[in-house]
């Protein structure tokens, strides 16, 4: 019996300077990844829109005339929960702490080694898991649902449903470790990082976004691990 081959994970690299793309598309290749290149926040933003969500996004703070890499973070940040790992010539302590405070993963100063990054990417997403569903314009999930997660929809039996940046986000967090459970406490901090939150706020959101996807009272998808967290059943009958 033949094994299927194991998809190549996704890094979008968001830079101004394509000296610096190339640099990072050459390290990252060399490691086995697929890398995608975008000049702007903009142009990436576009990118996803086309082609999908990547497993992980590497972005330059600084580009001007478009939007700054933190503006691109906060409006991706609002359809998932996308690993962003800054590259930036920018080495201010205040800088730097809002990037890992409210955006990024990592944050790697310019000049930089191909290999350290290499090697932070990776360990961002060993941490972050697998995203099985990565690089789908439409993230099928079967011939029930689909969802388009830039423009914060699902697609229930054809009909589309709008979603709030919450339960896009809360969503993509549950698909993202497909098969596994994930703790409240986890979906908690990547969801509310900064701000005061407890279970009864998830129970809620979560709450709402079953009775919109789910097609029965009894959950086909989101499924309550008691006393752990939740998860997102594959191959869900």
């Amino acid at each position: 019996m033949n094994e299927e081959p194991i998809p190549q994970q996704v890094v979008l690299a968001v830079d101004d300077n394509l000296y610096t793309l190339r640099i990072v598309q050459h390290a990252l290749e060399q490691a086995d990844f697929k890398v995608l290149t975008a000049v702007s926040g903009e142009d990436a933003l576009a990118i996803m829109n086309r082609e999908g969500l990547p497993h992980l996004a590497v972005v330059d703070i600084h580009m001007p005339p478009g939007m700054s890499g933190f503006e691109f973070c906060r409006t991706v940040h609002q359809f998932s929960d996308l690993p962003v790992v800054m590259l930036t010539a920018v080495n201010e302590e205040n800088t730097i702490i809002e990037g890992l405070d409210e955006h990024a993963e990592d944050y790697i100063i310019k000049p930089f080694s191909p290999a350290e990054l290499v090697a932070r990417v990776k360990r961002v997403l060993r941490r972050m898991g697998d995203f099985a569903y990565t690089m789908e314009p439409l993230t099928r999930v079967d011939n029930h649902l689909t969802i388009n997660f830039p423009e914060r929809k699902a697609f229930v039996d054809e009909k589309p449903i709008s979603l709030t940046p919450t339960e896009t986000k809360l969503l993509y967090i549950l698909m993202r470790n497909a098969g596994k459970t994930v703790s409240t406490e986890f979906i908690i901090r990547r969801i509310w990082p900064l701000e005061p939150a407890y279970e009864d706020r998830l129970h809620v959101h979560m709450h709402r976004l079953r009775r919109k996807i789910e097609r029965k009272s009894r959950p086909r998808y989101i499924v309550s691990e008691r006393g752990a967290g939740y998860i997102f059943q594959i191959n869900a009958q």
